[in-house]
């Protein structure tokens, strides 16, 4: 019986430290009923920390709440995405009136009217006044919910900044005004929209037209994806049209890796250390919260200061990687690492005798300190 007891507890921990689904009500004025809720938190969410989150809203939740977390928390957990915070609506029974729209305007009126400013006054309110998310949004619809997402952008100010549109039901004259509204919007907005070979005939050749004349647009506030997946139908596109448009709208966030470090950091016209400091900045001006220096963007920079013999790029990196992470053998390393590269290797031993004391990191542990306390130690001897 302990056994079980035991087995029962490590199970529920090692469950703990995954993003779960929570349920929640909420009792809407506008819809005078009911709305049924999943959200999803990152891992290790804490509401204390001084922190927000990109909000993710997820229409037609009963189907496509799973496969957008899903993505989301594997993305997240490698670093490829920042951290966010979802929020499907359940809608199974009432998708039809929620996503109605005039028969003569093609704007929403009735239930679809009330549906929109329950998203823009109540929903998106009470995730604020609960959740740290932050002012970067994302919507997320498939078919009619595709279609009705597009509504929002039409507002003086769009409540959100991406829009992800899988096999979007257009109504009428959507093409012309999408394609007048995403020419005009003054704001960074990134737009995805997606079909496939197998799509049901009738959205798929409205999609593709759609598709044309979106692409002609000369803005450079947006960002259009397009996708046209080749064996995938209207509904399996969804699973591979939600990992695309996560990948295109955090473009930016993403890891250094070759691609950009041979291209963009090595044909640079500033320094390694400047690259970087831009790269975080512009970050925190497109998504508008602050992304936390990896390991793997400091690694590029300091290989790059070493292939263009950039000491004082190093300098710069060393300190700030020091100022970052105080308690991590990462600020030894890498003061260790300017000073052995300036040629004052009593001071680079130093330093890293020092970081047998500190943390590792993802890279930088032990035994790669002892190593580098070796050779330098053998450079002092020769």
């Amino acid at each position: 019986m302990r056994i079980l007891y035991v087995s029962f507890f490590l199970c529920f921990c090692s469950v703990s430290l995954f993003a779960q689904a929570i349920y929640k009500t909420i009792d809407s004025d506008k819809l005078e009923r009911t709305c049924e809720l999943k959200i999803q938190l990152p891992r290790n969410y804490n509401a204390e920390e001084k922190r927000t989150y990109p909000l993710v809203v997820v229409l037609d939740g009963d189907y496509l709440f799973e496969p957008m977390a899903g993505n989301i928390d594997y993305q997240a957990y490698w670093e490829d995405i920042p951290d966010c915070i979802l929020v499907g609506i359940n809608q199974g029974l009432t998708r039809e009136n929620d996503f109605f729209y005039d028969e003569d305007t093609f704007f929403p009126a009735h239930d679809g009217a009330d549906f929109y400013e329950f998203l823009a006054a109540e929903l998106l309110p009470f995730m604020e006044e609960n959740y740290s998310s932050s002012n970067f949004r994302i919507i997320v619809g498939h078919d009619l919910s595709a279609n009705f997402l597009n509504y929002y952008l039409f507002k003086d100010v769009p409540l959100f900044r991406a829009y992800i549109a899988l096999s979007p039901d257009l109504a009428p004259q959507m093409q012309n005004r999408l394609f007048e509204r995403l020419s005009s919007i003054e704001q960074e907005t990134f737009y995805y929209m997606a079909t496939a070979d197998a799509d049901i005939k009738a959205l798929r050749n409205a999609i593709i037209e759609c598709d044309a004349k979106l692409k002609t647009i000369d803005n450079a506030k947006l960002s259009y994806k397009f996708d046209n997946f080749e064996d995938a139908s209207h509904y399996s596109l969804v699973g591979r049209g939600i990992p695309k448009a996560l990948n295109d709208i955090f473009a930016l966030y993403k890891p250094i890796n070759g691609k950009e470090y041979n291209e963009k950091i090595l044909t640079y016209e500033g320094s390694p250390f400047e690259y970087l400091t831009k790269k975080y900045d512009d970050i925190e001006y497109f998504y508008g919260f602050e992304k936390k220096l990896i390991e793997n963007d400091i690694r590029a920079i300091a290989a790059a200061c070493d292939k263009k013999n950039d000491l004082e790029s190093l300098e710069k990196l060393a300190k700030l990687v020091k100022n970052e992470f105080p308690e991590s053998m990462l600020s030894s390393y890498y003061m260790g690492l300017y000073y052995e590269r300036e040629g004052n290797l009593k001071r680079a031993l130093q330093r890293y005798k020092s970081g047998l004391l500190l943390k590792p990191s993802q890279f930088i542990d032990k035994e790669v300190i002892l190593e580098k306390m070796y050779d330098t130690q053998d450079a002092l001897k020769n």
